[in-house]
């Protein structure tokens, strides 16, 4: 292991041969997944917090068991702290952000992806990286199956379980690269509108207070930083829409009335 620069492939092998051996065993999958998602050789000081509740976001988008998931890899955040392999412990960005809903009797329609062009370069090239995993284990499973004793060959069983985690990744890689929407600025109009990248100041109607909100892809968000998705309630009403136009939000609470301001 690179001390001065450790990679996640060699630290979530160091977190995974510290545990039980039964611990290891239930939690490699999806520590495993979780290193595949950002790749293997990535060195853990250059992940993001950001990062880290993207993949929350992921998880949570492709699973209706996103908490028992998260739960291995949020051990192994919480490792690289305990261990000072971090500076800063990003186990806290690992959760799940639970908008309130009213009924359980529709279910909701599957959000657009919307990649940036930052995102499409790094899926290219998980991608690439993951095809030459592939190549790889392919020829550890010949050498492992060519073994006697086969059937009892824990290498096989454990590159046949790295083939299924990376065949699934390069899956999902795929989808996003082929359906996802690449983000990019309108066609200029007359009229100066609300789109993906717009600052806008809205006035609440009813309290008469100012908030200012920058529009940006899901990926991107952070209302800490007044950053709001665009595919969030407000995101949604306030697209396409002008200056001093009346904007009406559904919040759990009830309507929410807003005006336009800026458009910045």
């Amino acid at each position: 292991m690179s001390e001065d620069n450790p990679n996640l492939g060699e630290l979530a092998l160091s977190f995974l041969t510290s545990l039980p051996a039964e611990e290891s065993k239930n939690k490699q999958q999806e520590v495993n997944r979780f290193v595949l998602w950002y790749g293997k050789e990535r060195p853990v000081g250059k992940i993001t917090p950001r990062e880290i509740a993207s993949y929350a976001e992921w998880v949570a988008s492709s699973t209706g068991d996103a908490s028992k998931k998260l739960s291995p890899v949020k051990g192994f955040l919480n490792y690289l702290k305990k261990e000072k392999l971090v500076k800063t412990n990003l186990a806290p960005h690992l959760r799940i952000k639970q908008a309130p809903t009213r009924t359980r009797m529709r279910a909701k329609p599957k959000q657009q992806v919307i990649l940036t062009p930052e995102d499409r370069t790094r899926l290219k090239s998980q991608l690439a990286s993951l095809e030459e995993d592939r190549r790889r284990i392919a020829e550890e499973l010949r050498r492992a199956a060519a073994d006697k004793d086969f059937r009892e060959n824990a290498p096989l069983q454990a590159a046949r379980e790295q083939r299924d985690q990376i065949e699934a990744r390069i899956r999902e890689i795929q989808a996003a690269l082929s359906s996802g929407v690449l983000a990019q600025d309108e066609e200029p109009t007359e009229d100066v509108v609300v789109k993906l990248g717009s600052t806008v100041v809205l006035l609440d109607v009813d309290s008469g207070t100012e908030s200012t909100y920058t529009l940006v892809t899901k990926n991107d968000a952070n209302p800490a930083k007044s950053k709001i998705s665009i595919v969030s309630p407000i995101g949604k009403a306030l697209l396409n829409q002008r200056e001093g136009d009346m904007v009406t939000v559904v919040a759990p609470a009830g309507e929410m009335k807003y005006r336009i301001e800026r458009i910045q």
